[in-house]
């Protein structure tokens, strides 16, 4: 049977082995998410909810799109975890109102500076100890789900910035802002201290778990996840100041 015929013809069997085929898919987007999430959200509710979107990218998936059932898949994998996510507002008001002020301080420093504000810098604009700005890291590290720090790329891989696509993605307005997006964030990034492009470039990239990461930069995986979230926020900031989200195509 090919896998890319429409899924409408596909008798019951080849839809369950199509469902089987990818259900470490699933699993590997569950994981990937689940690692940024408090411990108090389930692994296995991730799977089952990713599953669900699974089988309607399965169901609702035409091979005359010209994207491959595995991309869009993962797609509608994703999709659904997070829209379960933002639906259970899992993430407290505190967590959110510290993830606005590092933001913001980042942005307030980087204008003062003219440059990208070290870890000390930060913490002293925020009042606070290196060891406490350390803790707020860790306790925001969840916060960016489906903005920077998700999405699929036409690839099937991680992609830093999400734009998903429609009618109108391919007019020259919209080609264009992707491009100016994207030289944005190379600029941004180029910014960053080289321990935060390299964990950027080994998570997005190279597609490494924190845990692999950690293992090679040979720091301790709470670290790792701290310098990523510092390094999202970093971006967050920098765009938001030349990228104003009022803006078409979806500016994050």
């Amino acid at each position: 049977m090919n896998p890319y015929q429409t899924t409408a013809a596909l008798t019951a069997e080849e839809r369950e082995r199509l469902i089987l085929e990818h259900l470490p898919q699933v699993r590997l987007i569950a994981r990937r998410i689940h690692e940024r999430l408090p411990e108090s959200v389930q692994l296995e509710d991730l799977i089952s909810t990713g599953i669900l979107g699974l089988i309607a990218a399965i169901d609702r998936y035409r091979p005359d799109q010209n994207v491959r059932l595995k991309t869009y898949a993962e797609y509608k994998i994703r999709g659904a975890i997070l829209d379960s996510l933002r639906g259970l507002d899992w993430a407290p008001r505190q967590q959110r109102r510290r993830s606005r002020q590092i933001e913001q301080a980042v942005a307030a420093l980087e204008q003062k500076l003219k440059r990208a504000p070290s870890e000390d810098e930060i913490a002293a604009e925020l009042g606070l100890s290196l060891e406490e700005y350390q803790e707020w890291l860790s306790e925001t590290q969840g916060l960016h789900l489906g903005s920077l720090d998700s999405g699929s790329g036409e690839d099937g891989s991680r992609d830093l910035l999400r734009f998903v696509a429609d009618d109108d993605s391919e007019w020259p307005s919209r080609v264009f802002e992707r491009k100016e997006l994207h030289r944005l964030l190379k600029t941004a990034i180029a910014r960053m201290p080289y321990i935060e492009r390299t964990v950027l470039g080994l998570y997005y990239q190279e597609e490494l778990t924190l845990r692999e990461i950690a293992k090679i930069v040979k720091l301790h995986e709470s670290r790792v996840s701290q310098l990523k979230t510092q390094a999202i926020i970093r971006l967050r900031a920098f765009l938001r100041k030349r990228w104003p989200t009022d803006r078409s195509g979806g500016a994050p």
